[in-house]
């Protein structure tokens, strides 16, 4: 007789974290509070994990589960919810056996031999919309289409065979002036390597330029930034051993003795035009922007000091660090200077994550923040927080107990607005509850709360990323 289907009691599968296992429709979502914005036309994409089976080894990292899109369509005042499954590899696999054939994160010695050479991806990252293609992500696999409209799964996409690294980072960015996406890979040729992919890809989905070169270690790059000139990639001392791959052990550990590195390119450059900087140890999930000013390359970025920025990675010792707080900090490089180290200021007086700006002011100067203000308490001090750079003022909406945000997403109000002319969209956990809310703010004033409040009768488990498509660009190859 068939083992029953049962998760263990541990975090990452209890209370709002148990999972959904379920896919969902509903139309007309039910407005509770205030009223849809006239001019808000377009689709909201977001996805996270959603495990449809337990960890094969038992309690496992939160970030391991199946790819779950959840998608709220607005038209002329209506709004529509849509949730899939991603059907990758290891998704339909483990369908099929009817349980977990995947072991720890990423560590394919821990996997059910009868998938050995399968892909380990389970998209669960981000979702973009470029080229005329929503593309899920999840940075060690090719990316996958999906449908825009249904959200079934069309398979995985290298950009007609163009693309020759194995995988591509989560975090590609948009140049809205340009319709240009650039994105990269690290351990490009496979775990534990140092090879570093780089690319840029025209408004019509094709690679126009690649370079590669040789990280300083096999570390942790989530995420990156962009200016007009440049591209800086920050080399995180997470880094991955094969060895301790083999014994079935962690993909990353903390190496708090080894520096934090940043490779700083021409946007169009090649190996031979990477100048390195470095600093003291630390780590950071996510960039905020970045531009360039004469000879300097600035880049804001929500910096951990001297410790993993996931508290669940292990030092290389066995020992964890103790958390740190990410602080919006700016990191300045002299691309011309003699020096290979960079000034450092920090921006925001608030813990901050999630970073937000106007996305048609990527890779150039900006003054519009907005975040995940964090608090002491953990998820119930989490805020909706708003920084504007030149003015140095600051507000937040602090998250009622017992909720908190996902990260929030900007929606220019037209495309000639002035820079966080909009609203800020974001999904509200309601966990004394039992499901969700869509929040809708007006960005210049997140302090005085929603501006509509759309009751969601279903539990969304936490998504990482997403994208705001407006519905013009959404019939076109335009981003937005």
């Amino acid at each position: 007789m068939a083992e029953p289907i049962r998760f263990p009691d541990v975090a990452v599968y209890t209370g709002f974290n148990q999972t959904i296992r379920a896919e969902t429709d509903v139309r007309d979502l039910e407005v509770i509070q205030g009223a849809i914005p006239d001019a808000f036309e377009g689709t909201l994409y977001r996805v996270g994990p959603d495990p449809r089976y337990p960890a094969r080894l038992g309690d496992d990292e939160w970030t391991n589960g199946d790819g779950h899109v959840v998608m709220f369509r607005f038209q002329n005042g209506h709004v529509d919810l849509k949730t899939r499954y991603v059907r990758t590899e290891r998704f339909l696999l483990e369908e099929k056996a009817r349980k977990s054939l995947f072991g720890r994160y990423r560590n394919t010695y821990t996997n059910d031999p009868s998938v050995a050479g399968a892909s380990n991806g389970t998209a669960n990252t981000n979702v973009i919309w470029h080229g005329g293609k929503l593309l899920v992500l999840k940075e060690d696999s090719l990316p996958i289409e999906l449908d825009r409209d249904t959200l079934a799964t069309k398979g995985n996409w290298n950009y007609d065979g163009r693309m020759t690294a194995r995988c591509m980072t989560a975090h590609p960015k948009l140049d809205t002036e340009t319709g240009e996406l650039l994105s990269f890979s690290f351990q490009a040729r496979g775990d534990c390597t140092t090879d570093f992919a780089y690319w840029v890809v025209d408004q019509h989905g094709k690679i126009t330029h690649e370079t590669w070169f040789q990280a300083p270690y096999a570390g942790w790059v989530h995420d990156f930034a962009i200016t007009e000139k440049h591209v800086v990639f920050p080399m995180t001392p997470m880094i991955t051993d094969l060895e301790v791959l083999k014994k079935g052990g962690p993909f990353y550990q903390y190496h708090p003795d080894k520096e934090y590195h940043f490779a700083v390119m021409p946007r169009y450059g090649t190996a031979a035009d990477v100048r390195w900087f470095r600093g003291p140890s630390g780590s950071a999930g996510h960039m905020v922007n970045a531009f360039t000013e004469g000879t300097k390359v600035h880049l804001d970025i929500c910096l951990v000091e001297r410790a993993p920025v996931l508290p669940f990675i292990p030092n290389a010792d066995g020992t964890f660090a103790d958390p740190v707080p990410p602080m919006i900090t700016r990191l300045t490089f002299d691309v011309k200077g003699n020096s290979d180290r960079y000034a450092k200021q920090q921006l925001v007086r608030r813990p901050a994550e999630m970073p937000q700006t106007d996305p048609r002011f990527q890779g150039r100067p900006y003054r519009q923040v907005f975040f995940l203000a964090m608090g002491p308490g953990g998820p119930d001090g989490v805020g909706l927080g708003h920084v504007d750079l030149a003015a140095g003022t600051q507000e937040i909406w602090e998250c009622p107990n017992g909720t908190a945000l996902h990260e929030p997403q900007f929606v220019p109000r037209s495309r000639d607005a002035v820079e966080g002319d909009g609203w800020i969209v974001a999904i509200h956990d309601r966990r004394l509850e039992g499901h969700a809310n869509l929040l809708i703010f007006n960005a210049r004033k997140v302090a005085a709360g929603p501006v509509a409040t759309i009751r969601l009768p279903v539990r969304v488990r936490c998504t990482f990323h997403g994208m705001w498509v407006p519905e013009t660009a959404l019939r076109t190859t335009k981003a937005i």
